[in-house]
């Protein structure tokens, strides 16, 4: 099996994935931007040749350079887990004529209000939606769906530049705030706790599938400095409350036409137990939710994925032991960590079920937790039990704190 590996080496999971193809026994090939010897040292390792692209953007010039590397060679699959780089790789595999998703089938995991009105059409309930391309059009979709609302890039990823607009006045003020984002999608803003539904598939069957819950909706921890979010992957994920949004997720996939690889699915559990659609993308949920489906079973899901999409199985037995939480932590003050406090204390206290610890040092730079969730560093930990593993990440979320400079 030979596979071409778009940015083998970013964003950070990327060389885990690198890794796992190796692993289950295949010739991966990378393409990337970066200087080979950028390219961290485990997807380094996992390479059989690494083609450096002067621009990973231009797609033309990609396709054009990786016909002239291959020369010929017939290449199996080609991945891509990075959200930007999804279409280069369906363009990429039907200039090659390798497996996978073709353009066509990958346009509606980028585009948010091609993908709704496909769901639409199949009757999954979605958010009341409408594309906008201007603060007119933007204006004019408010007045149809009514507030409350949300704007958000139709291309985007995660929830960067996605805002809950309350009223008119309000609204005015996020158009000042996105005029960089050419095109929008303007939703109904739905009341409720935010879920996962995430899958590894082949051949259109479900090999492996995760819930995990995010404390509070990312929405509302991108707003105050102060939040630790939590992402909580849920070891009882045949809980009858998440049924219904368990069973729509399996619908999205046959609607969208998700056969062999991972996606992700964001997903509403309303008050009243309705289960709304969010959004689905054709890759791995990112900010360290694959370690904490590892936590949760004691696998390895890097490889699992490459088995899948290389041999069509995965042959890890699946039992969920724990839940698992990973809680990201935001320094208080500018500039370098000065100081941690707590951490001896929950070390000593959760013991065994500290199972990651990755923060910031003493002395590093303060990073933009604006700009990147896992912000100034992160812990795991893990319990069988729910309210355990809740409140020791609500522990975490007190009684650490880190102070900068």
């Amino acid at each position: 099996m030979r596979v071409l590996m778009l940015s083998p080496g970013f964003p950070v999971e990327m060389p885990r994935f690198t890794r796992g193809l190796a692993e289950v026994g295949a010739r991966v090939y990378g393409v990337g931007d970066q200087p080979r010897a950028m390219v961290p040292e485990l997807a380094r390792h996992a390479l059989s040749d690494y083609l450096e692209v002067r621009d990973l953007w231009d797609e033309q010039a990609v396709i054009d350079q990786v016909r002239r590397w291959v020369r010929g060679a017939e290449i199996h699959r080609v991945e891509c887990l990075w959200e930007p780089g999804m279409l280069l790789a369906a363009r990429l595999r039907e200039a090659l004529g390798a497996s996978g998703m073709r353009v066509s089938e990958t346009v509606p995991l980028r585009d948010k209000e091609a993908m709704k009105q496909m769901l639409d059409r199949d009757g999954i309930r979605t958010p009341r939606h409408a594309r906008a391309a201007s603060g007119r059009e933007v204006r004019a979709c408010a007045e149809r769906i009514g507030f409350s609302l949300i704007v958000k890039p139709i291309a985007g990823a995660g929830s960067a530049d996605t805002h809950r607009v309350a009223n008119q006045q309000a609204l005015e003020q996020v158009l000042r705030r996105i005029r960089h984002v050419q095109e929008v999608s303007v939703e109904e803003f739905i009341e409720g706790e935010e879920f996962t539904f995430d899958t590894i598939c082949a051949g259109g069957e479900i090999l492996f599938e995760n819930v995990a819950w995010y404390r509070p909706k990312p929405l509302i921890a991108r707003t105050q400095a102060w939040i630790s979010p939590q992402t909580v992957t849920l070891r009882e994920i045949d809980d009858p409350q998440l049924a219904a949004g368990c069973a729509m997720g399996r619908a999205v996939l046959r609607a969208l036409s998700i056969e062999t690889g991972f996606s992700h699915m964001e997903w509403f559990r309303t008050p009243a137990g309705e289960a709304v659609f969010g959004e689905i993308g054709g890759r791995p949920p990112g900010a360290r939710s694959v370690d904490i489906m590892n936590f949760a079973s004691d696998i390895d899901v890097y490889r699992g994925w490459a088995e899948a999409v290389c041999h069509g199985r995965f042959s890890q037995p699946i039992v969920r032991k724990y839940n698992a939480a990973v809680i990201f932590k935001r320094a208080q003050g500018e500039g370098r960590i000065q100081r941690i406090q707590g951490l001896d204390r929950l070390i000593h206290d959760f013991g065994r079920h500290l199972v990651a610890n990755h923060l910031a040092q003493v002395g590093e730079p303060r990073r933009d937790w604006k700009q990147s969730l896992i912000s100034d560093g992160y812990l795991i930990v893990r319990h069988p039990d729910l309210q355990t593993t809740l409140h020791m990440a609500d522990r975490v979320g007190t009684d650490l704190q880190l102070f900068a400079g």
